[in-house]
């Protein structure tokens, strides 16, 4: 505890320094900028001409001062938007889905052989090609009569021979 508040007051007594020094920085460029009015023995068309000056240069002041702040605020409002952005590719990040794609197997060569790849590879020519078996159909009967036929002796012996 007793070092909390040690700290505490060195650091209060570090920012009393700090703003009699910003003060004093403060003072001393004004009167550099600022150099005293000597308005006595002045007439009143020359305190006329010094007022029109003062304004003039008010203005001019006025006009960077406008500039500055526009400026100032359009910056902020970028580093903001930015902000705004990152936070949101951070958090809607996804990774996309890849699509299928369809490349013949001379493309594939061509894009990983590049200049290389020269002759066309049928890879279809080199597969062993395989006969298809005609399957026998059964014609397609009436079943009553072909009950009829296997009735009795007779179709029962049809069916062993066959």
């Amino acid at each position: 505890m007793g070092l909390k508040i040690r700290l505490l007051t060195v650091a209060g007594q570090m920012l009393e320094v700090e703003t009699e020094e910003k003060k004093r920085e403060r003072e001393e460029a004004l009167a550099e900028r600022v150099p005293p009015l000597k308005l006595s023995g002045l007439s009143v068309d020359e305190l006329m001409d010094l007022c029109k000056d003062l304004h003039r240069k008010i203005d001019v002041v006025d006009e960077e001062r406008y500039d500055v702040k526009l400026k100032v605020t359009k910056n902020d409002k970028e580093s903001h938007e930015l902000g705004l952005k990152i936070i949101e590719l951070q958090s809607k990040f996804k990774k996309p889905s890849l699509k299928r794609v369809k490349i013949s197997a001379e493309m594939m060569l061509s894009v990983l052989l590049g200049s290389k790849h020269k002759e066309t590879i049928d890879f279809k020519s080199n597969l062993k090609t395989v006969k298809k078996a005609e399957e026998k159909k059964e014609e397609v009967t009436d079943w009553r009569q072909n009950v009829d036929a296997m009735s009795g002796m007779e179709g029962r012996k049809k069916m062993f021979d066959a």
